[in-house]
């Protein structure tokens, strides 16, 4: 584990383990969890801490409270104090930034374990920048999604390129240039891809727990494979990610694991699957 990570000096996300699962839960609820440079920070600490902490299979990221996930950067944080000759990040040089996408998304950390979103309430803006590098997401039933950059004078440039990946062009569109007079809700998410699953409020920490650990219960290593595998192709494209294809299997490839699951289905004891 990373010599730095104590997450029990944290301030901004709460950390606690379940099993092979980890729970992060952004704790700003004062300011409806927008993320400050100290949150960036530690986010990108624990997902780093996380790549080296084997006893973690999968992970569960959400929100404190009922009202909302995350509604993005804390535009009461700073901003009030930029120079006129300043952009939203502190200097003069458009071209010279540390985007914020860079601490806050887990495969920007390059932490390639499952990643479990669940939506508690609000989730907008900035807020994208988890969801876009989350791999399963589902919400609760009053969550909603928007995104309100231009509303308020500001381009949307990052959070819409990531999410075009994970919605249609027509559904990113309309979203990101309805600013503030529009949202999405969970109905609407789940009929467009974006998230798996919709539950009421009560049940979905519940719900997010089976997802994340019936995938924890797996094999890590044929799991960490195939989920770089399915992105590789999302990323490069298809005939890219072929090519990468031999050395992700022969990577995730391990004679244990394999033997394990001989022997399962040699037993005749099958899965008491669910059905969604």
């Amino acid at each position: 584990m990373a010599t730095n990570f104590d997450p029990d000096k944290f301030d901004t996300i709460t950390i606690t383990f379940n099993g092979n699962v980890a729970w992060v839960t952004l704790d700003r609820p004062e300011v409806l969890n927008a993320f400050n440079q100290t949150m960036q920070e530690e986010i990108r600490a624990t997902w780093h801490a996380f790549r080296e902490m084997d006893d973690v299979h999968a992970v569960v990221l959400t929100g404190e409270g009922e009202k909302s996930f995350s509604v993005g950067i804390d535009r009461g944080d700073d901003m009030s104090a930029l120079d006129d000759n300043e952009n939203l990040y502190g200097t003069s040089n458009n071209y010279m930034y540390d985007d914020p996408g860079d601490d806050l998304g887990p495969k920007s950390c390059d932490l390639w374990k499952p990643i479990i979103c669940a939506v508690n309430g609000m989730c907008c803006g900035g807020a994208f920048y988890f969801l876009a590098e989350c791999d399963i997401i589902i919400a609760a039933d009053h969550a909603t999604f928007f995104d309100p950059h231009v509303t308020y004078g500001m381009p949307a440039v990052y959070e819409p390129m990531k999410m075009a990946q994970r919605m249609p062009l027509g559904e990113i569109l309309r979203m990101t240039l309805m600013g503030n007079h529009e949202r999405l809700s969970a109905t609407t998410a789940k009929q467009i891809g974006l998230v798996s699953e919709v539950v009421p409020i009560e049940t979905l920490h519940e719900r997010a727990s089976w997802i994340s650990s019936t995938i924890a219960s797996q094999p890590t290593v044929a799991v960490q494979a195939s989920l770089r595998s399915i992105w590789a192709a999302n990323d490069l494209g298809r005939l890219n990610a072929l090519s990468l294809a031999p050395s992700l299997l022969t990577t995730g490839m391990s004679k244990k694991a394999m033997a394990e699951g001989q022997a399962l289905f040699e037993s005749g004891d099958r899965i008491n699957h669910q059905t969604r």
